[in-house]
């Protein structure tokens, strides 16, 4: 897959083998608002969504394991085919990809928009991976082809920061729209997107292609790597309703452990692998992607459980919720360029090693608070505090892998690190789904032992255990006894939230000894010399 041209959109026609039809003159501009605006709406997704869901969960009656469904169905079709979406552009033409991917995240969008159940909405959310599987890709190579090399630098970086501000303010445009209108609006917002996208892109963009490709589509990669990814993912989610040796949930991890191997097996024998394992091989490649998936796991996690803690336990409403995540977004964008520039004085190390013991920091600072206060004495110190980690961490992140391969390499290297990052946090969120539950049964279990409550209250009460903090008291008992199971409810699901955050710590801990272990000191020679604008990119499309 490449994402490099040599020269640049001008007289007319797109050069160096790429060019499939002439583009016009100042085609950059359009260039850039088409990815911009397509990219936002994947991204504004990705963060609204989770805001969205404690209001949606009451409002389709959904449990948690549901729940976790909205998410984790997009997740797992974007992480699985993301590679194979950035070879379709190559091969096919970019703009084209880039239609169809929008086309299908739009169409996708309403059906998600009107679905009756929660049923339909994790499927219409599996289609929206799809959609964004083909969009997010080719937009970047896009950019790359229609700027030169002197240009296209700037060009990632505006296309890095605008998509920055959209995901910024996506949390608290999304909490608004649930606040004042449905949160069906959340996914209604992307059909004006959508229309001006797609307008731009037949009017003023040019496509463009590889046409040293040789047109090979790992088709049979893809399905194995869905079918891995999703056998896996369904048999840990669906442990929580039933148990790990029920066979229905045994049989899919054990399927989906089987198609893992199948992958590895049809990547090592692919003439054109969609994740080539000879990257592996590579001490800092290895390295920057085993700590890319142990930090993302713990950030995939904070950033599921967070907006339950605060709108269901908290009080929090749904705009409140949204701008909670500001902070953490704000600090990650002014400081990038900053984070970039260590990896010049300091080497990719020692940032790696600093910055996910940061972030450690702040997971460990969301087991403090309670029930109630102050958002800047509680929840603010940790969004602060996992902000800065993350910063220093994601630009030498995306250097060390970038750096790792030879330059003609570095568009894939880019994808497979976002591939991981993907999977790290679809993992997290059904592993830690498990923990989260187990640990609220148990609480709970203790709790309600000395209330002694009737039979029909306690089985009123058991029946909703798989909601977690939207369980409530049943309306048949007085109001005296409801206050006291619903602060059950949620000192129960507070000390679930703590050890999933403890967890997380753990997680960045762990990243900071793999960044110890096998990322090289500060000697080692990069192969880019756009790190920092490319970390932005990173920095754009994994957070």
């Amino acid at each position: 897959m490449s994402f490099m041209v040599k020269q640049p959109c001008d007289e007319g026609v797109m050069r160096a083998g790429e060019a499939t039809q002439p583009c016009a003159p100042n085609v950059g501009p359009w260039v850039l608002a088409a990815t911009i605006l397509g990219s936002s709406m994947a991204f504004i997704d990705g963060t609204v969504v989770n805001v969205a869901l404690p209001i949606l969960q009451v409002d389709l009656n959904a449990t948690v394991v549901e729940a976790q469904w909205v998410v984790e169905s997009y997740a797992l079709f974007l992480a699985a085919l993301i590679l194979v979406g950035g070879s379709l552009g190559d091969n096919f033409g970019r703009r084209r990809i880039f239609a169809a991917g929008i086309t299908v995240f739009t169409i996708a969008s309403i059906w998600c928009g009107l679905a009756p159940d929660a049923g339909q909405l994790i499927a219409a959310r599996a289609l929206q991976g799809i959609g964004g599987a083909l969009l997010i890709p080719s937009s970047l190579a896009l950019i790359s082809a229609s700027f030169d090399e002197g240009q296209r630098g700037r060009a990632i970086g505006t296309w890095s920061g605008f998509t920055a501000i959209t995901t910024a303010l996506g949390p608290v445009l999304g909490g608004w729209l649930v606040e004042n209108l449905s949160w069906r609006w959340v996914f209604f917002i992307n059909i004006p997107f959508a229309i001006v996208v797609l307008a731009i892109l037949f009017l003023r963009v040019p496509e463009s292609r590889d046409e040293t490709s040789d047109a090979h589509i790992d088709w049979l990669g893809a399905l194995l790597c869905t079918v891995g990814l999703g056998g896996i993912t369904f048999g840990l989610i669906e442990s929580a309703t039933y148990s790990l040796t029920d066979p229905l949930v045994f049989g899919a991890i054990i399927s989906g452990i089987v198609a893992f191997i199948g992958f590895i097996i049809v990547e090592i024998r692919s003439p054109a692998p969609m994740m080539p394992l000879s990257m592996f091989s590579s001490r800092s490649f290895s390295g920057a992607n085993l700590l890319t998936l142990l930090l993302y796991a713990g950030l995939g996690g904070a950033m599921f459980f967070l907006p339950f803690n605060l709108i269901q336990v908290q009080g929090y409403s749904a705009t409140a919720a949204g701008a909670a995540f500001l902070p953490f977004i704000l600090i990650m964008f002014f400081l990038s360029r900053w984070s970039g520039g260590l990896v010049a004085n300091y080497g990719s190390k020692l940032p790696l090693m600093i910055g996910p013991l940061i972030a450690a920091s702040g997971f460990g600072l969301f087991t403090l608070p309670g029930i109630g206060g102050s958002y800047w004495t509680t929840f603010f110190p940790a969004v602060a505090v996992l902000g800065i980690g993350m910063a220093i961490s994601v630009a030498p992140l995306t250097t060390t892998v970038m750096g790792a391969v030879e330059s003609n390499h570095a568009g894939l290297a880019s994808g497979v690190n976002n591939a991981v990052s993907r999977v790290a946090g679809l993992l997290s969120i059904a592993i830690l789904g498990i923990v989260i539950l187990g640990t609220f049964n148990t609480n709970f279990d203790q709790q309600l032992a000395t209330l002694q409550l009737p039979p029909d209250v306690q089985q009123a009460i058991d029946d909703q255990r798989t909601s977690l903090a939207a369980a409530e008291a049943p309306e048949t008992v007085d109001a005296t006894l409801a206050a006291t199971i619903n602060q059950t409810i949620d000192e129960a699901f507070v000390a679930g939230f703590r050890l999933v955050m403890f967890i997380a710590a753990g997680l960045a801990v762990t990243s900071a000894l793999a960044a110890a272990l096998l990322i090289p000191g500060k000697g080692i020679r990069y192969q880019t010399e756009e790190s920092p604008t490319r970390a932005g990119e990173q920095a754009g499309s994994t957070v």
